[in-house]
């Protein structure tokens, strides 16, 4: 295959692409493949200055603009979509990638630590993508549909060894809404996956990677015995976003080094 066709078949030229959570970690990393791809990128977070900071650093890659946006609250999500229209006529691919975590027992797992999660990761990217559909659809055709990725977690297909109940069970969350808002969305040229990724180093996932008895036991379950680098997750998200992912819709798809199999 020449470079022209593999460029049309995963190039994303003329895209434009909203990635929540974009500041750090898993999204700032989906960011700068979407970027290498063609794309338009806006990224949002709760903090205006370090997403601002982040897309000067991006745009070293492509378009990329940063700005504040809260989806743990219904009107944080209008107020984000509002955003997004007044900047442009139309979106290609959102990513779903904000999220939030908390750690604790059982016996004494706070409420307000299961709403916050509940909140960010489920309640969030339900209400955004529904505040977005105006956008999504403007120039979405069955040859080239719009496309919606939720970043889901391993944690949401298997049992952790860590007490994370409300993480896990907004993850599990996740992946169903994917496959239900994929079968309602499907008539109007959407495609909604989501992503389970599996160990990526990040400001959530910093406790894991300090030889400890956390990392030991994450990598002793993962049959390639290592955490995941930017582009493997970046270039799932450019697959689905591409043409060559043009007929899939309602897929999780655990990208975790094979933890999500064990």
């Amino acid at each position: 295959m020449s470079n022209d066709a593999l460029s049309s078949l995963f190039g994303l030229d003329g895209k434009t692409a909203l990635v929540t959570g974009g500041s750090r970690g898993i999204g700032y990393m989906i960011t700068g493949s979407l970027l290498d791809a063609g794309a338009t990128v806006m990224i949002s977070s709760r903090n205006a200055e370090a997403c601002q900071e982040a897309a000067g650093k991006l745009s070293e890659r492509g378009p990329c603009t940063g700005f504040a946006g809260d989806v743990s609250t219904a009107e944080g999500c209008e107020a984000l979509a509002e955003e997004v229209q007044n900047r442009h006529e139309s979106l290609d691919i959102l990513i779903n990638n904000a999220g939030a975590s908390w750690g604790a027992p059982l016996d004494n797992h706070p409420v307000e630590g299961w709403d916050k999660v509940m909140d960010t990761n489920v309640r969030g990217p339900f209400f955004l993508t529904q505040k977005l559909l105006p956008l999504l659809t403007a120039k979405a055709t069955a040859e080239d549909p719009a496309r919606v990725i939720n970043i889901g977690s391993v944690d949401g297909i298997t049992s952790p060894s860590w007490p994370s109940f409300a993480y896990s069970s907004s993850k599990a969350a996740i992946h169903m809404l994917t496959r239900h808002m994929a079968r309602d969305l499907a008539p109007r040229h959407i495609l909604v996956n989501a992503i389970a990724p599996g160990l990526f180093e990040s400001k959530m996932t910093a406790f894991m990677f300090d030889d400890g008895p956390v990392e030991s036991e994450v990598l002793r379950r993962m049959p390639l015995g290592r955490s995941g680098n930017p582009d493997e997750i970046g270039g799932s998200v450019v697959w689905l976003s591409s043409r060559a992912g043009a007929y899939l819709t309602g897929a999780v798809i655990p990208v975790s080094g094979g933890y999500a199999i064990l």
